[in-house]
């Protein structure tokens, strides 16, 4: 399958494809979006919010989760703050997502079905990890993004002129529902 990609993405530069996709590293609109990886998003979360290339700094991840105050998500909130003039952010769960009812005990045994043995979730433990933390879900998605949003609006580095903003869109029909305004 990656040789299929690697052959499409030849032919899609040797054409000039590229040239329609054209903009700078700076969000448009000003925003910087906090979703989930899902793969119905890719293409209805920009159709259903009228957003197209260059407009939005879009931060993917399993869920749209903020699971660390200082994780790889809150970092790049920040760099779009300081260096790319984030002006507001948007946390958007979606409906029936795969990372909602997930734990560490079902993850933990299907590394362990992948051939990853126990030595290796043990020596991860005995570093520091708490896989019940770090591997953790959500029971209810509404609640997740508002655990997002307070998050942000805590966070020490996050100016308080930045508005922060939390919705979940139905995965289905791009609905948006309000959840903190």
């Amino acid at each position: 399958m990656i040789d299929q990609i690697l052959e499409f993405n030849k032919k899609f530069v040797e054409e000039g494809k590229y040239e329609q996709y054209r903009t700078s590293k700076y969000p448009d609109k000003k925003i910087a979006i906090i979703t989930c990886m899902d793969t119905r998003l890719t293409e209805l979360l920009p159709a259903a919010l009228g957003v197209k290339n260059g407009d939005v700094k879009m931060i993917k991840n399993a869920g749209g989760v903020i699971s660390h105050m200082f994780g790889s998500v809150v970092r790049s909130v920040l760099v779009g703050i300081y260096e790319l003039g984030i002006e507001e952010v948007m946390v958007i769960g979606h409906t029936d997502c795969g990372v909602q009812h997930i734990n560490s005990d079902m993850m933990i045994e299907q590394m362990k079905k992948r051939g990853i043995n126990q030595d290796k979730i043990d020596l991860i433990r005995h570093c520091g990890i708490d896989f019940d933390t770090w591997l953790e879900g959500f029971d209810c998605v509404d609640n997740s993004v508002r655990d997002s949003v307070e998050m942000l609006r805590k966070h020490p580095l996050i100016p308080e002129d930045v508005k922060i903003s939390g919705y979940v869109m139905d995965s289905v029909t791009g609905k948006l529902n309000v959840i903190e305004s």
